[in-house]
């Protein structure tokens, strides 16, 4: 969440970059909290200070043998006062923090500027998108064809938007994560993680998910547990409430895990096929750093996830979000959208996202300076290092032929034993 200092300091500043996002954006309400939780802890603190005093003071009359009823009953009164005050800043403080809980991260100076995805800003392109002379098919009709996902089984386990794997289907799905695996710990760095898939509250809450996109959770009746909507949430928060040393960052972390989303208020998008499921695949990339470093691992990172898809030789650009676009929690995103002929379209396949100490300071993640021994908020950073459903459906749809087999891209045949389908 914002800084409550920063916000004090900067008002107008703040004010005006939560306003590149969206017009109704404000920390006005926070600032008008704030004043009245400062006025009652100023209050509370003169009440105290001269409560302090007459004890002083009775101990001298007592000692004198003075007469301290009257004197006893102002203390007692103060002290009435007081509690009354103490209470009404806690509960000022609970409502300080709720608002700032809603309050989206300030986009980057460097976000462009805008409201939706039409402004966003294509950064760069790999890879030319193939026109061959035959009509190219859509992975859903593929993947019936060939009896590798089964939707309709998928429907009747579950509901829609639910599907079911099966034969090469399955393994080309495992195959692609292993792949992902493999390239980001082994070329890459990253420490791989398996989280747990169901997280508590205060993990949802640490990275942004709660409470502004509870209607999206899948809950636990009864059970304070939720099903992760991604591998961000467990892997970002198993340094919460910690205090690291500098010498520990950065953290590269990857996590391979099934994503569950209710997709609220998503009806009628991307219906047909794998782009937009209840439950779906991801191999996830995360990383915590020191302030200084958090830009350029943010590129690095975003290379990372742009390595694999080239090795793939599936075709992508890079777009840099614009305000209006950019996550809840980030201050600067790049998506990575790859090509799908079905849609005559580049479709995201990763989103890339620095979210500076936003994250940090919901979650509580600080390091201890090498320097000067201070401690200090972390800064986060995430993106899917890919999307798995995505990119099965994007390698079908791109190495199709005209006699309706699909060529397997090279670098998974070691982990299939096979590479035409």
């Amino acid at each position: 969440m914002l800084d409550i200092r920063l916000i004090r300091e900067n008002p107008e500043k703040i004010n005006e970059l939560l306003k590149r996002r969206a017009p109704h954006w404000t920390i006005d309400e926070v600032l008008k909290v704030d004043e009245q939780r400062r006025e009652c802890q100023i209050k509370a603190d003169e009440l105290k200070s001269n409560r302090k005093n007459i004890s002083q003071q009775i101990g001298m009359m007592k000692k004198n043998g003075e007469d301290t009823t009257a004197i006893q009953e102002q203390v007692r009164l103060q002290g009435e006062e007081i509690k009354a005050l103490d209470e009404k800043q806690a509960e000022l403080d609970e409502l300080q923090r709720n608002l700032l809980l809603n309050i989206p991260n300030t986009p980057d100076e460097t976000t462009p500027l805008g409201f939706d995805d039409s402004q966003n800003i294509e950064i760069k392109r790999w890879g030319e998108p193939a026109h061959p002379d035959f009509e190219q098919k859509a992975h859903w009709d593929i993947v019936t064809e060939k009896d590798i996902v089964d939707f309709e089984r998928g429907v009747k386990l579950s509901q829609s938007r639910f599907s079911l794997y099966r034969g090469k289907g399955a393994q080309l799905e495992r195959a692609i994560v292993n792949f992902f695996l493999d390239v980001h710990t082994n070329q890459h760095g990253y420490e791989e993680i398996m989280p747990p898939v169901l997280v508590n509250s205060n993990s949802m809450r640490g990275t942004g998910q709660l409470p502004k996109f509870a209607e999206d959770m899948y809950k636990c009746e009864n059970e304070d547990l939720y099903l992760i909507p991604t591998a961000e949430v467990p892997v970002t928060n198993i340094y919460s409430g910690e205090i690291l040393s500098e010498n520990e960052l950065p953290k590269y972390m990857t996590a391979y895990t099934p994503c569950f989303r209710r997709e609220a208020g998503s009806a009628g998008k991307d219906t047909r096929g794998l782009i937009r499921q209840h439950q779906f695949n991801k191999v996830e990339l995360v990383k915590l750093c020191t302030p200084e470093t958090s830009v350029e691992e943010h590129e690095k990172l975003t290379r990372n996830a742009e390595t694999v898809l080239e090795m793939l030789g599936l075709p992508y650009r890079r777009v840099a979000l614009c305000a209006g676009d950019i996550g809840f929690s980030a201050k600067k995103c790049y998506d990575l959208e790859v090509w799908m002929p079905s849609y005559n379209a580049y479709k995201e396949i990763s989103s890339c996202s620095n979210f500076g100490d936003y994250q940090a300071r919901r979650a509580n993640i600080r390091y201890r300076s090498n320097e000067t021994g201070k401690v200090n908020y972390v800064h986060t950073l995430n993106g899917s290092g890919l999307a798995v459903g995505r990119t099965f459906a994007a390698i079908l749809e791109n190495f199709q032929q005209a006699d309706g087999s699909v060529i397997i891209p090279e670098v998974l045949h070691k982990y299939l034993g096979w590479g035409v389908l």
